[in-house]
Protein backbone atom coordinates (compact mmCIF):
# COMPACT_ATOMS: atom_id res chain seq x y z
CA UNK A 1 0.00 0.00 0.00
CA UNK A 2 2.81 2.67 0.87
CA UNK A 3 4.69 1.75 -2.25
CA UNK A 4 1.73 2.11 -4.88
CA UNK A 5 1.33 6.32 -2.49
CA UNK A 6 4.62 7.12 -2.98
CA UNK A 7 4.30 5.60 -6.64
CA UNK A 8 0.92 8.34 -6.90
CA UNK A 9 3.22 10.86 -5.59
CA UNK A 10 5.75 10.31 -8.02
CA UNK A 11 3.60 10.59 -10.59
CA UNK A 12 2.36 13.93 -10.05
CA UNK A 13 5.68 15.16 -9.08
CA UNK A 14 6.29 14.19 -12.67
CA UNK A 15 3.18 16.01 -14.00
CA UNK A 16 4.19 18.91 -12.17
CA UNK A 17 7.29 19.04 -13.60
CA UNK A 18 6.18 18.22 -17.14
CA UNK A 19 3.65 21.26 -16.62
CA UNK A 20 6.11 23.93 -15.75
CA UNK A 21 8.26 23.11 -18.43
CA UNK A 22 5.37 23.25 -21.05
CA UNK A 23 4.59 26.70 -19.40
CA UNK A 24 8.13 27.79 -19.60
CA UNK A 25 8.57 26.97 -22.89
CA UNK A 26 5.43 28.63 -24.00
CA UNK A 27 6.33 31.87 -21.80
CA UNK A 28 9.86 31.88 -23.50
CA UNK A 29 8.81 31.57 -27.04
CA UNK A 30 6.50 34.10 -26.78
CA UNK A 31 9.36 36.54 -25.27
CA UNK A 32 11.35 35.49 -28.30
CA UNK A 33 8.77 36.25 -31.09
CA UNK A 34 8.29 39.40 -29.53
CA UNK A 35 12.29 40.17 -29.55
CA UNK A 36 12.18 39.24 -33.09
CA UNK A 37 9.29 41.57 -33.78
CA UNK A 38 11.33 44.50 -32.33
CA UNK A 39 14.38 43.80 -33.80
CA UNK A 40 13.28 43.16 -37.32
CA UNK A 41 10.19 45.22 -37.52
CA UNK A 42 8.26 48.24 -36.16
CA UNK A 43 4.86 47.28 -33.96
CA UNK A 44 2.12 49.43 -34.91
CA UNK A 45 -1.35 50.17 -33.06
CA UNK A 46 -4.13 50.08 -34.80
CA UNK A 47 -4.33 53.99 -35.19
CA UNK A 48 -0.75 53.92 -36.55
CA UNK A 49 -1.20 50.86 -38.67
CA UNK A 50 -4.26 52.15 -40.64
CA UNK A 51 -2.23 55.61 -40.99
CA UNK A 52 0.60 54.16 -42.65
CA UNK A 53 -0.63 51.22 -44.43
CA UNK A 54 -2.09 53.23 -47.26
CA UNK A 55 1.52 53.63 -48.97
CA UNK A 56 2.49 50.19 -48.43
CA UNK A 57 1.26 46.50 -49.19
CA UNK A 58 -0.60 45.03 -46.93
CA UNK A 59 -0.19 41.47 -46.35
CA UNK A 60 -2.79 39.01 -44.79
CA UNK A 61 -0.73 35.69 -43.68
CA UNK A 62 -3.98 34.16 -42.36
CA UNK A 63 -5.69 31.34 -44.02
CA UNK A 64 -8.21 31.44 -47.55
CA UNK A 65 -11.24 30.81 -45.47
CA UNK A 66 -10.12 33.31 -42.61
CA UNK A 67 -9.24 35.69 -45.29
CA UNK A 68 -12.69 35.60 -47.26
CA UNK A 69 -14.94 35.36 -43.56
CA UNK A 70 -13.17 38.66 -43.28
CA UNK A 71 -10.18 41.16 -43.85
CA UNK A 72 -8.53 44.69 -43.25
CA UNK A 73 -9.45 46.67 -46.46
CA UNK A 74 -6.92 46.78 -49.34
CA UNK A 75 -4.99 43.57 -48.20
CA UNK A 76 -3.84 40.56 -50.14
CA UNK A 77 -3.41 37.61 -48.88
CA UNK A 78 -0.46 35.52 -48.79
CA UNK A 79 -1.42 32.46 -46.19
CA UNK A 80 1.77 31.41 -44.06
CA UNK A 81 1.61 27.89 -45.45
CA UNK A 82 1.95 29.18 -49.02
CA UNK A 83 4.50 32.35 -48.25
CA UNK A 84 7.71 30.53 -49.86
CA UNK A 85 5.90 30.30 -53.15
CA UNK A 86 4.27 33.35 -53.24
CA UNK A 87 6.62 35.41 -51.61
CA UNK A 88 8.14 37.01 -55.16
CA UNK A 89 5.09 38.77 -55.21
CA UNK A 90 5.99 41.32 -51.97
CA UNK A 91 7.66 44.11 -53.67
CA UNK A 92 11.16 45.16 -51.79
CA UNK A 93 10.44 48.90 -52.91
CA UNK A 94 7.43 49.56 -50.46
CA UNK A 95 6.56 49.45 -47.01
CA UNK A 96 5.16 45.98 -46.23
CA UNK A 97 2.25 45.31 -43.39
CA UNK A 98 1.60 41.87 -41.70
CA UNK A 99 -0.65 40.88 -39.80
CA UNK A 100 -2.63 37.45 -39.02
CA UNK A 101 -5.27 36.40 -36.02
CA UNK A 102 -2.11 37.28 -33.29
CA UNK A 103 1.29 38.54 -34.05
CA UNK A 104 3.50 35.02 -34.35
CA UNK A 105 3.12 34.44 -37.66
CA UNK A 106 3.64 38.36 -38.71
CA UNK A 107 6.69 38.40 -36.56
CA UNK A 108 8.40 34.73 -38.07
CA UNK A 109 7.78 36.57 -41.33
CA UNK A 110 9.17 39.70 -40.65
CA UNK A 111 12.80 37.62 -39.68
CA UNK A 112 12.32 36.28 -43.38
CA UNK A 113 11.87 39.48 -45.23
CA UNK A 114 14.34 41.15 -43.04
CA UNK A 115 17.02 38.32 -44.19
CA UNK A 116 15.39 38.64 -47.60
CA UNK A 117 16.70 42.32 -47.89
CA UNK A 118 13.22 44.23 -47.43
CA UNK A 119 13.62 47.35 -45.08
CA UNK A 120 10.70 48.99 -44.10
CA UNK A 121 8.76 45.86 -42.04
CA UNK A 122 5.04 46.80 -40.10
CA UNK A 123 3.43 44.26 -37.90
CA UNK A 124 0.05 45.06 -36.32
CA UNK A 125 1.04 44.57 -32.38
CA UNK A 126 -2.12 42.96 -31.40
CA UNK A 127 -3.36 41.08 -34.78
CA UNK A 128 -6.80 41.25 -36.75
CA UNK A 129 -8.57 39.72 -33.81
CA UNK A 130 -8.19 43.33 -32.31
CA UNK A 131 -8.52 45.38 -35.51
CA UNK A 132 -11.05 48.71 -35.49
CA UNK A 133 -10.71 49.55 -39.02
CA UNK A 134 -12.70 48.79 -42.34
CA UNK A 135 -13.41 45.06 -42.64
CA UNK A 136 -14.20 43.49 -45.99
CA UNK A 137 -15.58 40.34 -46.46
CA UNK A 138 -18.38 38.23 -44.43
CA UNK A 139 -17.25 39.74 -40.60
Amino acid sequence: MQNLMILNVSIWVVIDIVAVAVLLYIIGNQLYLWYQGKKFATLLENKEFRQGMHVGQIIDLRDKDNFDAGHIMGARNIPYTQFKIMKESIRKDMPVYLYDQGKSLSTRIAVKLHKDGYKEIYLLKNGFEHWDGKIKGRK
